[in-house]
């Protein structure tokens, strides 16, 4: 079975300042869903979409593939971060608090859980249709949330 292919991203007008974020299934962009806040971090956006995307996608019966232009997200699981977050007690390499850890610990929860989802980084602004397509959802959540 294909996985469903979601591409996910995150905005922010200053950092902190206004932010958004948005996912969308591949090919055609729908459905999609977007969301803001008014005082957050690029990061954090980042990291919600992707936890957005797969709370939405919780019952999808096959592999799923989260594609961002977040090396944040992306790096999280590809080179397992998280794991050794977790054998810190939720400290960086550097011995500090990790970021967003109200995000990332469900997010790390359902990737376990299901097992089958994949992180693919994708170049941000590149003219790929989809990331392009998230991009400006994101945007446009971010000025919403302003």
């Amino acid at each position: 079975m294909s996985a469903l292919v979601i591409y996910t991203d995150g905005a922010c007008s200053g950092n902190p300042g206004p932010g958004g974020w948005a996912w969308a299934v591949a090919p055609a962009g729908e459905p999609s869903e977007t969301g803001g806040e008014p005082a957050t971090t690029n990061q954090r956006m980042e990291v919600t979409a992707a936890l957005r995307a797969l709370r939405a996608h919780a019952a999808h019966g096959g592999p799923i593939e989260i594609r961002s232009d977040s090396t944040y997200v992306v790096h999280c699981f590809r080179d397992g971060w998280w794991r050794g977050w977790m054998k810190r007690g939720w400290r960086n390499s550097q011995r500090q608090p990790v970021a967003n850890r109200d995000l990332w610990e469900p997010l790390i929860a359902l990737v376990e859980a299901r097992g089958d989802v994949t992180f693919t980084w994708v170049k941000a602004h590149s003219g790929e249709p989809m990331n392009d397509l998230v991009d400006r959802l994101a945007v446009a959540a971010s000025l919403g949330a302003a």
